[in-house]
């Protein structure tokens, strides 16, 4: 019989490409959304919400494995809102014996903790990074107490074909149409990101062996650790004519951020652009194999593509060709002010 996942919060980035990883490894899939808006072939869809335990109770009673894509928007995470959305999904798997997946990030790691393991202690220096360990915390004794496994996987900023509303598209691509990219940090500092089809394939695979782990368990997903040089290079290589890379304008943001709360509190977790992060995990490099992630240049590509019109692309570089000319050479704008898609 195939093994099956619900999916809670169908509708977002990381749920839909949990969601085709694991109708591709066979498995059945619910996903479970207030509406049917992703409509993913293979996704048996339930409408629920989490504030209905009776809907959530129907979503994930036939589940052997429960995947979190809950999240609440991001200048809502505050005055318990985000710990208290969380405790409604542990009420609804008490008692189950049921597996419950839940995505991290680097957000409970301080500023000069570079590099991150599964074993390195939590150091938040935010409230939001208070938040996501206080979560973490509950995960951790419902784990003990509830009959519930916990299996976190930490990942860093993701990016994905057709992903929406990331900092991918929505900053670093915004102002394209213009020739230019945009970057949140000085391009000589490293930062972590995730593929998300890669991130996904690896969940199937935690899913798959989590009969072998214990009843919590922490893993950090590697993914790609890169330079914003490199990024912006491979951003570049995939487009026809060059572009200019200029800074995110933070001053402005900070400005703009006294009256928009989304804007306010992106402010504060500039950190994590200015400070090099990378995760490493032994143990989940032993499970998912050697040579897992798509290369990083070839998984830009697949991002850039999706979101720029066939005529703005660079031809696809030949499998026998030595290499190809990156087209992001034009000087860095030094004068940041750049005004980002996303600003009214």
């Amino acid at each position: 019989m195939k093994q099956t996942i619900a999916i809670l919060g169908i509708n977002g980035r990381i749920g839909q490409e949990t969601a085709r990883a694991f109708v591709a490894a066979n498995w059945r899939v619910i996903g479970m959304g207030r509406s049917n808006r992703a409509g993913l072939a293979g996704v048996e869809f339930m409408e629920g919400d989490v504030d209905r335990p009776e809907q959530m109770a129907r979503a994930i009673a036939g589940a052997d494995v429960v995947f979190n894509a809950l999240n609440l928007p991001y200048h809502k995470w505050e005055n318990g809102r985000a710990e208290a959305q969380l405790a409604k999904v542990l009420s609804a798997m008490k008692g189950s014996g049921k597996t419950l997946i839940f995505p991290g990030n680097i957000y409970n790691y301080a500023e000069h903790q570079h590099l991150i393991t599964p074993d390195t202690p939590q150091r938040p220096p935010r409230e939001k990074g208070e938040i996501r360990k206080r979560m973490e915390g509950l995960l951790a004794e419902a784990s003990q107490n509830d009959d519930i496994q916990v299996l976190i996987l930490r990942l860093g900023d993701f990016f994905a074909p057709g992903a929406k509303g990331t900092m991918f598209d929505l900053v670093m691509l915004g102002r394209l149409k213009s020739g230019i990219v945009q970057f949140p940090a000085e391009l000589s500092i490293a930062h972590s990101w995730a593929y998300l089809p890669d991130a996904a394939r690896a969940l199937v695979k935690i899913a798959e062996e989590r009969a072998q782990l214990p009843k919590f368990e922490n893993f950090h997903f590697a993914g790609h650790f890169v330079t914003g040089q490199r990024m912006v290079d491979a951003i570049g290589a995939t487009l026809r004519t060059p572009v200019r890379i200029k800074q995110i304008p933070w001053k402005l943001l900070g400005f703009l951020g006294l009256f928009i709360p989304l804007l306010r509190e992106t402010m504060k977790m500039r950190y994590l652009w200015n400070q090099p992060h990378r995760m490493q995990d032994s143990r989940l490099d032993d499970l998912l194999g050697p040579d897992f992630d798509t290369p990083f240049e070839e998984a830009v590509a697949a991002t850039v593509r999706s979101y720029v019109p066939v005529d703005k692309q660079a031809p696809v570089p030949k499998a026998t060709d030595p290499g190809h000319e990156m087209n992001s050479k034009s000087k860095v704008g030094t004068d940041g002010l750049g005004r980002p898609a996303f600003l009214p």
